[in-house]
């Protein structure tokens, strides 16, 4: 079962770092194999606001939609996503954000899945950390996109 957790200094604020993942439907303009984003529903919740979302994911052959519940906490600067539907047997990720002292802020990600098709599994496994990488790189361009280079 693929799983990624990183920490990563980033010279913009966790505010505008939490803004930027939290932006669910705008992950199809910077995103690799990211197609499409929907928001399925809203609501407030304590401490900040649930998102039903639905993701088109795109790679190679394979063309899949899943759900995923997002959990938005903004004054403790964290986004908790868990799995609803689609090609997954589970799939979880969490990011926490914390301003810095010297300046800029830190970035924690964690994700754990696993594909229910055997076959997509087996592929992603070949270029799992690549992909983590390539993805992190993406929140990272787009951040000096919105925020400027720092």
């Amino acid at each position: 079962m693929p799983k990624h957790n990183e920490t990563r200094n980033l010279p913009w604020t966790a505010q505008e770092m939490y803004n930027l993942v939290a932006d669910v439907e705008s992950y199809p303009k910077f995103l690799p194999w990211n197609a499409a984003a929907r928001i399925r529903s809203r609501r407030p919740v304590e401490g900040g606001e649930l998102l039903e979302a639905d993701l088109v994911i795109s790679f190679k052959v394979f063309r899949e939609r899943f759900g995923s519940r997002v959990t938005l906490l903004p004054g403790q600067k964290q986004i908790l996503t868990e799995y609803i539907d689609g090609p997954f047997r589970y799939m979880r990720s969490n990011w926490g954000f914390r301003d810095l002292d010297s300046g800029g802020c830190e970035v924690t990600f964690f994700v754990d899945f696993e594909f229910r098709n055997a076959i997509l599994q087996g592929v992603i496994g070949l270029v799992f950390n690549e992909a983590m990488q390539r993805i992190v790189r993406a929140f990272e361009r787009r951040a000096a996109e919105l925020y400027g280079a720092r």
